[in-house]
């Protein structure tokens, strides 16, 4: 059975890990990005309110044993940085043994996002951890929801774009790929994957996940309109080498919820020394919540 065949039953093989903060649309546990180290899956996620109510609220970051029973480490609140909200974050261990969080961040009053990275010895200091903001975006474009791979001494990453230069139509989302000596400053190497124009991806297409390096395979979250905004399914794209643009794989997507909106995204995929992949990723529920649920699909 192929990747793509053995995703689309995602959801249904999937178990909540983190359920929605509250019953209802825009209650969202969610945005997980994790990685497997010293023997724990480390699982950073954002916890988000409606509108009304505060939205991303809390970057928290987790540890798990067995990749589905999580205890919390640290928790980092959006205030401390000055931010309107927080969406995806990223984690990373660095070569002195260290680790990194990177944040995305709202700009107040504004549809404006930067992302700020936190570095630590451990992951209990990343509230007071020492920052630094290494991507700022720009008065034309706001980034946020880094996909960051290190592959041996090269950072790679996959950034989620936000074109401000139409008001009213700043949800439009492309990705383009970066890279960097130290996950710092970094290097843009043009668009890496961009909405088709039509069909279930022609409004926003966000890299989500790296399957693969050799060759490369990754997963990507989709839309076909405004109006499906926050309610993205999970599609495939391939390319022929990292750097290389991506291209989608088939005409729709292969992961989506069966309830409420069908949205299912942000996948995290963790690779594990058996060959088999611990998947976590935002699904919504039947009230219109989003729970962050995992799957395994075995070597």
């Amino acid at each position: 059975m192929s990747m793509s065949d053995r995703l689309r039953s995602l959801f249904t093989d999937g178990t909540v890990v983190v359920p929605a903060p509250a019953a209802g649309p825009g209650n969202w546990s969610g945005a997980p990005a994790a990685i497997w180290s010293d023997g724990f899956f480390w699982l950073a996620y954002r916890v988000r309110r409606p509108l009304d109510a505060g939205r991303g609220v809390v970057t928290v970051v987790a540890r798990s044993r067995d990749g589905v029973s999580f205890e919390t480490v640290a928790e980092v609140h959006r205030e401390a940085f000055g931010a309107e909200s927080f969406e995806r974050p990223a984690l990373a261990r660095l070569d002195d043994g260290g680790w990194r969080l990177y944040l995305s961040c709202a700009t107040p009053g504004s549809k404006h996002w930067w992302v700020e990275a936190v570095d630590a010895a451990t992951p209990e200091e990343f509230p007071s951890g020492r920052r630094t903001v290494v991507l700022p975006g720009s008065d034309l474009v706001g980034v946020k929801d880094p996909v960051i791979v290190r592959d041996g001494e090269l950072w790679r990453l996959w950034l989620c774009c936000h074109p401000l230069d139409v008001p009213g139509a700043e949800d439009r989302m492309t990705t383009r790929y970066l890279s960097s000596a130290d996950g710092l400053d970094w290097t843009d190497h043009g668009i890496a994957l961009a909405p088709r124009g039509d069909g279930w991806d022609a409004r926003g297409t966000r890299v989500t996940t790296v399957l693969s390096l050799d060759p490369p395979v990754l997963l990507y979250d989709g839309r076909p309109d405004a109006a499906s905004n926050w309610h993205e399914h999970t599609g495939m794209a391939r390319a022929s080498a990292p750097d290389a643009p991506l291209l989608p794989v088939g005409d729709g997507p292969i992961a989506s919820s069966p309830l409420s909106d069908g949205a299912l995204r942000y996948v995290s995929a963790v690779p594990l020394p058996d060959g088999g992949v611990r998947l976590y990723f935002e699904a919504a529920r039947a009230d219109g919540a989003h729970d962050l649920m995992t799957a395994l699909l075995p070597g």
